[in-house]
């Protein structure tokens, strides 16, 4: 007698079916709305790009082609002369006049705005009366027209009937001559551009200020920090980043100084001996009043290389700084782990 296998028994394999490969037609309203999320971002940023294009980099190219050339500009043609224009720039006594007029207007310029902004950021920091009266007032020198404030400056600096001179007559100190020495006139001129930018760098600086956390302060009031103290260990170093944006901005502006120099006289070229002859006024006087328009586009690429060479030297300290700052306190998952050993065992 033999048993009967009892055993469920496996049902037949079934022949594959053939899938259903049907392709997904869209319709022309989803294939416009994939369009729009790819091209939109760019469509929306390309004005800026054009406009850059348009105003920034075709007169950069057009000045660099214009420099190469004996530019002859009633015909709008020139002939090539290679680096001529860049020789007789650069071996001309008034270019390093000018150059050293501008670095010294710039030092005496920026150097005393630097720290008139933090003074005045930082008291603008404290919980002072009418705080929004304040700070609107030091941005007003900023809105006011830069040719309106050297025709005021110019006729307060005078040599012989000037505000200045006449208060100091009045002190008994004799009159000082700010037309006619290079040092007085670079100072009347500095204090132009300080006027005009120390409100609004303090106020980009005060804005610094108050992102850094309170509680840094409090600590230190309790640890028995003064006030110079906490200013010296907790506010400077939180200022760095923002301190090397306006050290950059003041010296890509002071290096490009034109209205306050431009207005200090009545001529408008710079001194009777190119007492305060800067490298832009040079460019002018070159341009417009010798209608050498090569030669003005020589000097203009000059100085935007020497802009460069110190904006690249700007960049390498901030990215240090910078990087040194982010840094700080920041440790890495792994010291971490071995430290979270270290301390089980």
């Amino acid at each position: 007698m033999t048993a009967t296998d009892t055993r469920p028994q496996a049902p037949a394999a079934t022949p594959p079916q053939p899938q259903d490969k049907r392709v997904r037609v869209l319709s022309f309203s989803q294939k416009l709305s994939r369009w729009d999320l790819k091209v939109s971002p760019y469509l929306y940023i390309s004005p800026f790009f054009v406009m850059f294009a348009v105003v920034g980099l075709f007169p950069i190219g057009y000045t660099a082609v214009i420099s190469f050339m004996d530019w002859d500009l009633v015909r709008n043609s020139g002939e090539f002369i290679g680096f001529d224009q860049y020789a007789w720039i650069l071996s001309n006594p008034q270019f390093w006049t000018a150059l050293r007029n501008t670095f010294s207007i710039f030092l005496l310029s920026s150097v005393p705005q630097l720290i008139l902004a933090i003074f005045i950021a930082a008291m603008l920091d404290k919980n002072i009366r009418a705080k929004t009266f304040w700070r609107t007032s030091v941005l007003l020198p900023y809105v006011m027209a830069p040719v309106a404030v050297a025709l005021i400056f110019s006729n307060m600096y005078g040599d012989n009937h000037g505000l200045v001179n006449n208060v100091l007559a009045d002190l008994g100190i004799p009159p000082v001559p700010w037309h006619k020495d290079p040092f007085w006139s670079h100072v009347a001129i500095s204090t132009m551009v300080n006027f005009r930018w120390t409100g609004y760098n303090a106020l980009i600086l005060l804005a610094a200020m108050q992102a850094v956390p309170r509680d840094y302060y409090e600590a230190a009031t309790v640890d028995g920090a003064g006030a110079f103290r906490q200013f010296w260990s907790i506010t400077l170093p939180s200022l760095r980043p923002t301190l090397i944006f306006v050290i950059i901005t003041s010296t890509i502006g002071g290096l490009q100084i034109f209205d306050e120099p431009r207005m200090y006289d009545n001529t408008g070229e710079g001194g009777a001996a190119q007492q305060w002859l800067t490298i832009t006024l040079f460019l002018y006087n070159i341009g417009w009043r010798e209608w050498n328009f090569g030669r003005a586009a020589a000097l203009a690429w000059i100085l935007f290389l020497i802009i460069l060479v110190i904006g690249l030297i700007n960049l390498m300290i901030t990215r240090r700084l910078v990087r040194d700052e982010g840094g700080r306190g920041v440790v890495s998952p792994r010291k971490r782990l071995l430290g979270k050993k270290g301390s089980a065992r």
